[in-house]
This record gives C-alpha cells, sequence and structure tokens, in this order.
C-alpha cells in the first residue's frame, strides 16, 4: 500500500535497524485503521514535497511507524551488547501514529504521525531552511545535530491536526531546547504573518 506518491507502508514500518535485526518477532504494522490516515496525511504533507524537491534518490527514512510490537523491542537491551536496542517517547514523539493501548488510549495524545529522514546530498540545517521556507504545515521537528564525523544526524518531522511548527534541537546531555532554533522559527513567525 501507497502511502503517497513514493513510500509504501511496508517501508514506513520496516526501515529501523530494531526492526531489521528482529524482524521475524515483529509485527511492524498498524492495527488502528486511524494510523493509517495519519501516514498517510504525514506522507502527503511533508514526506511527497521534501522527496519532490530533493529527489527521490537522495531521501532515505531512517525510523518510521513504530508498532507496539517494536516498541517493546526498543526498550529491551540487546543481549549481546547490553544497550538498548533504541529509545522511543511513545507520549510524545508521534512514531506511534494513533495506535491504542491496553486501556484504550491513545499512545500519544497528539495524534498524527511522525518519521525520522536523512537527505543524503544535503545538510540537515539546509534541509530545515527550505521546510520552514516554503512553510510546509509540521507539527514538530527534531533537529539532532551532527555526528563525531560531522555528517548530519537524521531529522525528525512529524504532521498532525495541531501543526505548531516547533522546532527543537538537544543539548549535551540530550535535554531538548529551542535555543539554536531562533532563525528557523523567526521565518516561520514571519511566514504565518504574512
Amino acid at each position: 500500500m501507497k502511502l503517497g506518491k513514493y513510500l509504501s507502508l511496508e517501508e514506513f514500518c520496516s526501515c529501523s535497524q530494531t526492526y531489521q535485526k528482529y524482524a521475524d518477532q515483529i509485527d511492524p504494522y498498524p492495527k488502528n485503521g486511524e494510523s493509517i490516515t495519519a501516514l498517510k496525511a504525514l506522507n502527503s504533507h511533508i514526506i511527497d514535497p521534501i522527496i519532490d524537491y530533493f529527489g527521490r534518490d537522495n531521501f532515505q527514512l531512517t525510523y518510521g511507524f513504530c508498532s507496539p510490537d517494536l516498541k517493546r523491542f526498543l526498550n529491551k537491551k540487546d543481549s549481546e551488547t547490553g544497550v538498548k536496542n533504541g529509545r522511543i517517547d511513545a507520549s510524545r514523539d508521534q512514531h506511534m501514529a494513533c495506535e491504542i493501548n491496553r486501556n484504550g488510549n491513545y499512545y500519544c495524545q497528539r495524534l498524527g504521525a511522525a518519521c525520522d529522514f536523512l537527505i543524503l546530498t544535503t545538510d540537515s540545517q539546509q534541509v530545515i531552511d527550505w521546510i520552514v521556507t516554503v512553510n510546509l504545515p509540521f507539527d514538530s521537528l527534531y533537529y539532532y545535530g551532527r555526528t563525531s564525523e560531522g555528517k548530519s544526524r537524521p531529522l525528525h518531522i512529524s504532521y498532525s491536526p495541531q501543526q505548531k511548527q516547533t522546532i527543537w534541537t538537544f543539548t549535551t546531555k540530550g535535554t531538548p531546547t529551542r535555543k539554536g532554533t531562533e532563525k528557523w522559527h523567526s521565518i516561520i513567525k514571519d511566514a504565518s504573518s504574512s
């Protein structure tokens, strides 16, 4: 099933390293139809325009939808390394889209959907410059900075009914902050007042 012009549901559900490692033990697909609707909206409003501009060959999806099964494996430690498989903040990051927990509540009350991606030929700061300049209707965008080798890390972007257009970066201790995002928020503010 295509979620937009370019990406399929399978790609969105199976791209993470944790899924790749434990694929035979994880059901990666959404159970709630609302999640499919949210993933399609993310693709049509955010991902399709990004790929239209930067090109399909330059776009790399690094983390898409997180099913409850995948969430369980992200929270476990790798038996060989003792390091946690990954992390998710299910109540805030929107990777679980509109999935419902065993108490009958959404994992993330913000709804919508999210993914992490890289543009292989363009620095992530320049990608953000483009996103805010063309005024894509995102909800949250996380800029993780660079690796120790100086390469851009993936960007996290979400789409939801709120479309808050909030950009976060992180301190060296991993605490979210808006410090360093002022330039982008200024562009967003100017666009919304026009």
